[in-house]
């Protein structure tokens, strides 16, 4: 999906998040809520230059959305899993839970047609 929004004229930063315990634990802390440190979030989502999110998980859509605090109002979307027990191979089900490149792409090219 980078390869073609890139190709497209829209270079993106794309982040893997091994974690998303932790980023969710960083931003608990930086809101004061638990004790931690947040710096994670600056180097993932500099401050000064806030973007546009798309999320894509192989679980629930809902698991990322609190990034939308780090767009600066550029807008999120969250891709995900809202249903289970589906087998097949991994691109038809990602194609069938809208998490593939077609889709992300999409929802790249939809947040970036947005005013800022």
């Amino acid at each position: 999906a980078a390869d073609r929004l890139a190709a497209l004229g829209h270079p993106v930063d794309v982040i893997v998040i091994t974690s998303p315990d932790r980023l969710m634990r960083a931003q608990r802390a930086r809101d004061g809520l638990e004790p931690g440190d947040s710096w994670i979030l600056d180097q993932l989502f500099a401050p000064e230059r806030p973007q546009a999110l798309v999320t894509v998980l192989d679980g629930h859509p809902h698991t990322l959305a609190f990034l939308a605090a780090h767009t600066g109002g550029r807008g999120i979307r969250t891709l995900g899993v809202t249903n289970f027990g589906q087998s097949g191979d991994l691109p038809d089900l990602y194609a069938a839970y809208g998490i593939d490149a077609d889709h992300i792409v999409r929802a790249a090219l939809d947040l970036l047609d947005r005013p800022a």
